[in-house]
């Protein structure tokens, strides 16, 4: 799912502090207290009026409980719901300036860029579209602002009360058996593909499209990359997901029985149902919100919306036999399906689809009515699954932000588990052991030798404790603080003793990020000792990731 654009208006005069959708943008409320400015409730673009949701909701209310998400603060920021008439008036006329700052920004960027035109307009806009507005990780003397992203995240932003009435249901119908059941967001979404360049590991009309949402991301400068790169190379440097297939046979490695219930989370699976068939037949209760929820259950959701036109797609342009042929003569090749001969008409079901487009043109056409929809629903949908995720008795990720893309929904659910329930059953696979696992034992996939059930099974394990843990503390915290919140918003680290002490792995990597900051600060540079038994750590820690030597061992009974 595409990160939503998100507007915030700020005005002078008063403390400020912000924040946007935990699972889809890291906004930090932070970055603005700096101004000393009051918070206008944000915007999300996508579930604006404009974009045809209900009346009922405005765009923040459309997923958020705006009361809630105001008292909560009330002593850490003033918040109003919306501008004097006399700005909103000179906001329709564009008369404040606006800035897009960078999910990279510094403290001193706004200090130095934003805070003056503040001062100078009264009212200024953030427009926040890359994930978030201030860079992850802040100096140490900024810590208090770090909980602050805490309390924000945690404990301001509670979804509406149907969103949440809705999702504890869903929980009680997955553990109504009396079974536990483990939560899957396999992470296959257009824009992280695309991103990643991973269209190889498709076929035919999916390979298109995702080269074709890479080239517009070459274009907008959001990546700086070669269109055709190799994806089965990205896939081995773990920059791809792992397929559904794969998923289900590390499973079946790690002993879930076929009975195991595995909620299918995410409301954008690319691919549709077909990537699911492999893990399906492998584990066939696995499950969504359309099998726990009635349709009438999810569109009390959505409220009373507008009917939109019957035939959104509108007449079919008239053209003439000759003109039809000669496109049909000039169609260069393309993945399937063909446009129809021009002996037939297009039927209009040909057309429905998010992809129908590929059949018929070479560039994407701007999304209808109905397209734009769908998106505003898909946030209510990623909310449910968000909830369920969290509350889930294990939490397996097929991709999760490692160090380059946006903040994604793994991402911040495996940070919600790690501050509320740091016990819970979590996996944080290595990708890229994985794949030089699987690469291993291509030619018997499915009944692969005892010593690579025995390698997948002790890294899965070892991603639920401190392996794990760091793993996601060195690649994806520098991306998105909420994905790894501790020790900050957790623990502390005391030299006299106390309550809520962090654990010494913890407290090593709290020292190590203590020593980069003061070597890059120029304060001081760290002794050698130290820095060679960092290096000794780095080469124990290559050494686990080297993927065992199956050449000799025999084969696994199936049935065992």
């Amino acid at each position: 799912m595409q990160t939503p654009e998100v507007n915030i208006l700020l005005q002078l005069n008063k403390v400020l502090v912000s924040y946007m959708p935990k699972f889809l943008v890291n906004l930090k409320r932070s970055d603005l207290r700096l101004l000393n400015a009051t918070l206008v409730i944000p915007e999300i673009q996508q579930s604006t009026s404009s974009k045809g949701i209900s009346s009922e909701f405005k765009s923040f209310s459309y997923i958020y409980n705006e009361e809630q998400f105001i008292t909560s603060l009330k002593n850490d920021v003033i918040i109003v719901k919306s501008l004097p008439p006399k700005l909103k008036e000179a906001r329709k006329r564009k008369e404040f300036p606006s800035f897009k700052p960078k999910q990279s920004a510094s403290p001193d960027y706004y200090i130095r860029e934003i805070l003056p035109e503040l001062k100078k307009a009264k009212v200024i806009g953030l427009v926040i579209m890359d994930g978030g507005c201030l860079q992850p990780i802040l100096p140490s003397k900024l810590v208090e602002y770090q909980r602050l992203r805490c309390r924000v995240a945690f404990h301001a932003l509670h979804f509406r009360s149907e969103i949440q009435e809705l999702a504890h249901l869903m929980v009680e119908r997955l553990r109504a058996s009396g079974q536990p059941y483990l939560a899957y967001h396999p992470g296959l979404v257009r824009d992280s593909l695309a991103h990643q360049g991973c269209a190889e590991l498709f076929q035919d009309i999916h390979t298109e499209l995702i080269q074709y949402r890479r080239s517009q991301m070459i274009k907008q400068k959001i990546i700086h990359d070669e269109l055709a790169v190799d994806s089965f190379m990205r896939k081995g440097n773990g920059s791809c997901p792992l397929m559904p297939e794969e998923v289900g046979i590390l499973f079946r490695a790690m002993g879930y029985p076929t009975t195991t219930r595995i909620y299918l989370a995410g409301s954008e699976t690319f691919g549709g149902q077909r990537v699911m068939i492999p893990l399906r037949a492998m584990y066939p209760n696995l499950v969504d919100r359309s099998n726990l929820c009635n349709k009438y259950e999810l569109y009390k959701l959505l409220g009373n919306e507008d009917p939109l036109s019957s035939n959104s797609f509108g007449p079919n342009p008239t053209k003439t036999f000759k003109k039809e042929k000669n496109e049909w003569d000039q169609a260069g090749p393309r993945p399937r399906p063909l446009p129809p001969p021009p002996d037939r008409p297009i039927y209009k079901h040909e057309k429905e689809g998010w992809y129908g487009w590929v059949a018929e043109k070479d560039s994407e056409p701007e999304p209808l009515p109905s397209d734009l929809r769908d998106k505003a629903h898909r946030l209510l949908w990623d909310a449910l699954d968000y909830v369920v995720s969290v509350e889930a008795d294990a939490f397996f990720p097929g991709f999760n932000n490692d160090g380059s893309g946006l903040p994604d929904f793994s991402n911040l659910v495996m940070g919600h588990r790690l501050y509320e329930m740091a016990s819970a059953i979590t996996y944080r696979p290595g990708r890229k052991y994985l794949a030089n696992l699987f690469n291993s034992t291509q030619d018997n996939l499915y009944y692969p030798k005892r010593s690579w059930i025995l390698a997948a099974r002790k890294h899965l394990n070892n991603s639920l404790g401190d392996e794990g843990l760091q793993r996601q503390l060195i690649q994806s915290k520098p991306m998105s603080f909420l994905s790894h919140p501790i020790p900050e918003c957790s623990c502390t680290i005391s030299k006299t003793g106390g309550k809520n002490l962090c654990p010494k792995w913890i407290e090593d990597s709290f020292t190590k990020s203590k020593l980069q900051e003061t070597s890059v600060l120029g304060e001081n540079e760290p002794d050698d000792d130290e820095v060679d038994a960092e290096e000794t750590d780095l080469e124990e820690e290559n050494q686990k990731n080297v993927s065992p030597s199956l050449e000799e061992d025999v084969e696994m009974d199936p049935d065992d």
